[in-house]
């Protein structure tokens, strides 16, 4: 067996992975994947070792709450067969080494620039020469949208072709901006320096990277969190995914020229997050995560302070939701738009709700759990039609299901027993695996150290980086006009991806 499997947030040695040949590790790991639902790439990167490269697949599945972990060692000038061209849910990854090291996939069915990193090998593949696909025909034409937005996302290049209003394809572009933020992470040695990075990955997601990045750290030092840490966690985890779902169901509103539900979603995400401020200090909870330790403990003040709070915001949310799902004119643009198959899910390893939209369960809160999840027993809400009405509907079922586990946590404040104290140094030569699960989806965050017990690589990924490409492929056969409700059903980080 040429891999070891290990639990989520587990610090093993890194010569405790199996190492083979390139040959090896690519049948063993198609063989992993191949024909097994439960199972998909978390992640898959690599990092120079003198003028060689190693590569290390993240393979989990879903049933056995495993991760198996593989590597091997290739010269960056030798041509590889890809995975790729096999199982597409490959295909950025490897695209990603591609870019980095310069290593050529020769039969990659989409070998391009995923994001023109600063230390990409080849710097004159620059975004002036982005290789697009294009057809020609006098019939058909192309659309560009971007890279500057109209509203205050940030920068993304989206070219279509269409014939007339319908939508024949769609090429992203990315990696206009880039704050180089995994080498970061080498450079800074401060570990405040370091939590507040893991919080400044992708903006609306500040609790989900910067707990992924606690329980990295924590497995890597030997720090066991106890409840009480767990606890404001789960908590804030579940307040971000309450106040993103709501401020995106205003957003999709807005997409439909539907006013009142804009108006109505948009102020109610207002109380979620003004709570995060009363609780932590700043709206969008940063700084209220930390490795090893409960800055900001959650006390029964707290908890009748937020009863007080979801006492009013329910009802008034399920009125809306209610009215929404009602009206006739935004079902309509809502039903049957943007659909993306259970076997296109499956085939690009979606990820979250891209997942979840078709009937695909993979949630991370429940295949490799963490915090307090197991005590919630967490049973993730699923639809079948993977269309902007599915996406819709898990946001607001999901913000229902959040409301019932706060009131569970609420109605059992732990005390606080967690201290301040000094971490023991990093395990020396070991490697970790966090997976958690955002309001978006599965975030992945891989920490390597040194002889010395320093970080030496830091691999960051967010759920957008599967996810993009299901955006892409839900405008096929839609009119362009559909385009705005289809990305907001999504709403992908370009931050997370560019990174």
């Amino acid at each position: 067996m040429n891999y070891i499997s290990i639990k989520n947030n587990q610090t093993i040695l890194l010569s405790d992975i199996p190492e083979s040949n390139y040959e090896a590790f690519y049948d063993m790991n198609l063989d992993l994947v191949s024909g097994h639902i439960e199972r998909h790439c978390v992640n898959y990167f690599g990092y120079k070792v003198g003028n060689n490269v190693k590569l290390i697949s993240c393979i989990a599945d879903d049933i056995t709450h495993e991760i198996m972990i593989s590597t091997c060692l290739v010269h960056k000038a030798h041509d590889l067969e890809s995975l790729s061209a096999k199982l597409l849910c490959f295909e950025k990854f490897e695209r990603e080494i591609h870019e980095n090291f310069g290593i050529n996939y020769i039969d990659h069915p989409w070998l391009k620039p995923v994001r023109y990193a600063f230390n990409r090998e080849d710097k004159s593949q620059i975004m002036d020469n982005y290789p697009f696909f294009a057809i020609d025909s006098e019939e058909l034409h192309e659309v560009g949208v971007g890279p500057i937005h109209a509203g205050i996302i940030e920068p993304g290049h989206f070219r279509f072709i269409c014939n007339g209003e319908q939508i024949l394809h769609l090429e992203i572009q990315l990696g206009y901006q880039h704050r180089g933020i995994e080498q970061l992470f080498i450079e800074k040695k401060n570990l405040l320096q370091r939590a507040t990075l893991a919080e400044d990955i992708t903006g609306d997601t500040v609790v989900g990277h910067g707990t992924t990045f606690a329980h990295v750290w924590e497995s890597l030092c030997g720090f066991e969190a106890t409840k009480d840490i767990e606890f404001s966690r789960t908590m804030a985890l579940e307040l971000e995914r309450i106040a993103v779902h709501v401020g995106d169901l205003s957003g999709a509103c807005t997409d439909i020229a539907y006013q009142l539900g804009s108006s109505v979603f948009g102020r109610l995400r207002t109380p979620i997050i003004n709570f995060l401020q009363e609780w932590g200090g700043n709206r969008l909870a940063k700084g209220l995560i930390r490795p090893g330790q409960n800055q900001f403990p959650f006390t029964p003040a707290l908890a009748v302070r937020l009863k007080q709070i979801l006492d009013i915001f329910e009802p008034e949310f399920i009125e809306m939701a209610d009215k929404l799902f009602h009206l006739s004119s935004a079902l309509s643009r809502f039903e049957r738009t943007g659909v993306v198959t259970n076997a296109d899910a499956v085939n690009i390893g979606a990820v979250g709700m891209a997942a979840r939209m078709t009937g695909l369960n993979r949630d991370v809160r429940v295949s490799h759990s963490y915090a307090l999840y197991s005590e919630l027993n967490h049973n993730p809400i699923l639809k079948r039609h993977g269309d902007v009405y599915s996406r819709i509907q898990l946001r607001k079922e999901e913000v229902e299901q959040s409301l019932n586990y706060i009131r569970k946590l609420i109605a059992e404040v732990p005390a606080q027993v967690s201290e301040i104290k000094n971490f023991n140094p990093p395990q020396p030569s070991s490697f970790c695996i966090s997976l958690v699960e955002g309001w978006r989806g599965e975030i992945c965050h891989c920490g390597l150290t040194d002889k010395k017990g320093e970080l030496m690589m830091y691999k960051i990924k967010d759920p957008s980086f599967h996810n993009w490409l299901a955006l892409a492929l839900s405008v096929r056969n839609n009119e362009i006009s559909d385009f705005p409700i289809c990305n907001k059903s999504f709403n992908l980080s370009y931050s997370g991806h560019d990174l």
